[in-house]
């Protein structure tokens, strides 16, 4: 397996493209390799970052003897900084997960000195050159190296009473319409998130036009359909969620909930019997779940996910909800745990008594999806470098798929990729932030016993910072996108792999460079399909006061069919097709 520069970096900063803070030898110069700096210029570690007031009213702690002591203005500004750019790796309480712990017993070790020079230069491994980059005035970054020797603040809780205050229902039930009232192609509209604005567009899939422009919440990080297809799910990085109504002439929200300060993930039931009749959406902080209502959000049931680590057996204060998934066997909701390394069945069917199976996984869970069958879940542990298997018709861990094993560092899957492979039959795909290599797992255990749960196959890519692998039932194509890579050039194209072949090279797709954009870095993030498979959706993600566009492919011939450019397109990451997102196709 071909390695990266960055990959003698793993150890020490997981977290890699997505902001991770490095502590040891790789970077106790202080300031990095001035030859690297120029390099690290396009590094976006930045750009997934929420925006957020979690410690806004939280009381400022105590100075430990020798610490600076920071006036209130700037304990204030200071919390609003490191929610917009540390948080989500490092943690509310700067314990560290996907990026290394920001707590005293590390920062004081380092020092005000290092701490400075590495917020200012960062590293080629992945932390933001905040002060180079501009992003961050001398000032701020004074102002964050002090903070950072100071003890971190206890955010507040959020429960039912915070819950119900902020839950709306602006169309109750019975004033919806009883048919559908537009004559919009549902199945085939695509729900694109307007990172920076906070909203979603909603795109017609035949026209390429778009039909409207909704307000939610700040950076949206999913949109999910309910099992019947008529309510689009979209929850922020400041968990807000909004339901929305596709049967209105124009579709507009419904109901909305804020669930907590920060949160990544929603889901809606799907077993038999239990269509549309609930939603469940986790949370970054509080470490909690909280099970709605499925036709108005009215919160139900919120539960803890604070408990025990599941190596070490340690308590832990904040273990945050990643990805939430909706079984097809079971009326459960499969809850991923980040910090303690739980996945959670939750049976839905008596919240009142509720049963949640607690299956021992791997640290750091973040993201995954279902295999082609739709019975196993394949979620990666992407700190520990391992995915986790999970059978949810039998309700068990079915194995850990390790480093060892063949999978790369950092794997970050979106919710991963079904293939056909010539040799091995059906696998599962996922890329990783950390390295360049593709790990194609097997998940036929019937037909192909001997391959199931192991990587069959690794192969090579551009290079590290990838988020999501792309591909669909009707096409032998797989999408790899390196929006994170530190190279511009890698950073705008992607890469493709005919699995028909899957030992012939990818090819280049220059996307950046196909939708006429002439500034910014133009990075590349997210294929997805049209519902026939024929299309292939990606976006060109540059900054706020900067053109974006998204780009339409021909799957076959990998050409393009159309650049969607329009003065509202502002920041577009995610997109999300009804029809692919409702069936978990993918």
């Amino acid at each position: 397996m071909k390695s990266l520069t960055m990959r003698p970096f793993a150890a020490l900063a997981v977290a890699a493209a997505l902001a991770g803070f490095i502590t040891g030898p790789a970077a106790a110069a202080g300031k990095p390799d001035p030859d690297n700096l120029k390099k690290h210029e396009t590094s976006p570690g930045g750009q997934y970052k929420p925006s957020l007031d979690v410690l806004e009213g939280a009381d400022q702690p105590g100075a430990k003897p020798g610490a600076p002591v920071l006036t209130a203005d700037e304990f204030k500004r200071a919390n609003k900084i490191y929610f917009e750019r540390c948080a989500g790796c490092h943690g509310v309480l700067r314990k560290g997960a996907t990026g290394k712990p920001l707590t005293t017993k590390e920062t004081v070790e380092l020092g005000y000195d290092y701490l400075q020079s590495f917020i200012n230069y960062g590293s080629p491994a992945g932390m933001p050159n905040w002060g180079t980059s501009g992003a961050m005035s001398d000032a701020d970054i004074d102002l964050m190296a002090r903070y950072l020797l100071n003890e971190p603040a206890q955010p507040p809780e959020f429960g039912m009473k915070e819950m119900k205050a902020t839950w709306k229902v602006m169309v109750p039930s019975d004033q919806r319409p009883t048919k559908k009232m537009n004559d919009l192609d549902i199945d085939n509209l695509f729900s694109v998130t307007l990172r920076d604005t906070g909203e979603i567009a909603l795109i017609d899939g035949s026209t390429y036009e778009i039909h409207t422009i909704i307000e939610t919440g700040y950076a949206v990080h999913i949109s999910r359909i309910s099992a019947s297809g008529r309510y689009l799910f979209v929850i922020g990085r400041d968990a807000l969620i909004n339901m929305i109504d596709l049967w209105m002439e124009t579709p507009k929200t419904v109901a909305s909930i804020k669930i907590g300060m920060e949160a990544r993930s929603v889901e809606t039931s799907k077993a038999k019997g239990f269509e549309d009749k609930f939603a469940i959406a986790g949370a970054y902080w509080p470490p909690q779940f909280v099970i709605m209502d499925g036709a108005t959000l009215e919160p139900l049931k919120i539960v803890s996910t604070r408990g025990m680590t599941v190596d070490t057996q340690d308590y832990h204060p904040e273990p945050r909800v990643a990805a939430i998934v909706g079984s097809h066997y079971r009326p459960e909701f499969i809850v991923n745990v980040k910090e303690t390394g739980k996945i959670l069945l939750v049976n839905y069917e008596d919240i009142g008594n509720l049963e949640v199976t607690s299956i021992a996984a791997e640290r750091f869970l973040h993201d995954g999806g279902l295999d082609s069958t739709g019975r196993y879940f394949m979620v990666a542990a992407n700190a520990r470098n391992t995915i986790a298997v999970v059978d949810t018709k039998e309700g068990k861990l079915v194995k850990l798929i390790r480093e060892d094993d063949g999978v790369g560092v950092t794997p970050h899957p979106g919710r991963g990729a079904n293939l056909k492979h010539p040799k091995y039959g059906p696998v599962w795909a996922t890329s990783h932030l950390g390295d360049e290599t593709v790990a194609l797992i097997g998940t036929d255990p019937k037909g192909h016993p001997d391959h199931a749960w192991k990587v069959v196959q690794s192969l090579e890519a551009q290079g590290g910072g990838s988020l999501f692998v792309k591909s669909h039932p009707n096409s032998t194509n797989l999408w790899v996108d390196t929006p994170l890579n530190p190279e511009a050039e890698i950073a705008s194209s992607v890469a493709v792999f005919d699995i028909s072949k899957p030992d012939a090279p990818y090819e280049v797709v220059p996307i950046g460079e196909m939708s006429g954009i002439s500034e910014g870095v133009r990075r590349v993030v997210q294929g997805e399909y049209n519902k026939a498979g024929t299309e292939v959706w990606f976006s060109v993600w540059n900054g706020k006061d900067q053109e974006s566009a998204i780009v339409v492919l021909d799957d076959k011939t990998r050409k393009v069919k159309k650049v969607i450019k329009d003065k509202r397109l502002v920041t577009p990451t995610g997109k999300f097709n009804v029809y692919n997102t409702r069936e978990d196709v993918y």
